[in-house]
Parts: C-alpha cells; sequence; structure tokens
C-alpha cells in the first residue's frame, strides 16, 4: 500500500489543522494506522493510532483530548484532527499501516508502510 499525507502548514498556538493520508490499493482496510511525529533533533514518536475497522484508538498521553483519529475505508483515507495546537506539536506528521500481528501500535518498528510526510509548525 503507498501513502500519501497532506494537510500540514503554519497555525498559531490554540488552532486546528486536519491532517490526511491518502492510500492506495484495495487493501487499505485490513491494516491498522498510525500517525507519528518527528521534531527536529529528536526521534520519531508516536502519536496516535485506529484499527482496521475503526473500532479503536490509542494516543500517546501529549494529545488526548485535542487530536482525534479516524479512517473512512471506502474513501482509503486516514485522518487526524488535531485542535488546540501547542508550539510543541511542531514536527513533520507521518501516516503508517501496519498489519494485524497483535504487536505493540506504539512502536514504529511495527508499520510496514510509510507515508512522506507532512510539516507542521504551531507558532507562540
Amino acid at each position: 500500500v503507498q501513502l500519501q499525507a497532506s494537510g500540514g502548514g503554519l497555525v498559531q498556538a490554540g488552532g486546528s489543522l486536519r491532517l490526511s493520508c491518502a492510500a492506495s490499493g484495495r487493501t487499505f482496510s485490513s491494516y491498522h494506522m498510525g500517525w507519528f511525529r518527528q521534531a527536529p533533533g529528536k526521534e520519531r514518536e508516536f502519536v496516535a493510532a485506529i484499527s482496521w475497522n475503526g473500532g479503536s484508538t490509542l494516543y500517546t498521553d501529549s494529545v488526548k483530548g485535542r487530536f482525534t483519529i479516524s479512517r473512512d475505508n471506502v474513501k482509503n483515507i486516514m485522518y487526524l484532527q488535531m485542535n488546540t495546537l501547542k508550539p510543541e506539536d511542531t514536527a513533520v506528521y507521518y501516516c503508517a499501516a501496519k498489519r494485524d500481528n497483535g504487536r505493540s501500535w506504539r512502536d514504529r518498528s511495527e508499520y510496514n508502510y510509510w507515508g512522506q510526510g507532512t510539516l507542521v509548525t504551531v507558532s507562540s
């Protein structure tokens, strides 16, 4: 599966953005999906994940209550709605797809396919 992330940009603190991840191929609905981010000088970190059917979600603590992950298996698109953005949310955001193998959703090494990343910049 090929992934294309979009929707990044420059926003003031307290603002909102919605990221999209468009997937090619007819097997999108068989993958769990995740969002990761990488700030300058830091390692890529887990942000959120969603199960293949959208029935389960997982968030890192720092975004709980502010970010919402969702997916549309008809349109082959995953979203990350980001509200109340903070300067520390500034990073390149990546979407990724993971086969169902029962392993951790938080571990980036468990993901099989990655998009190219979209830059989110939050000004203070």
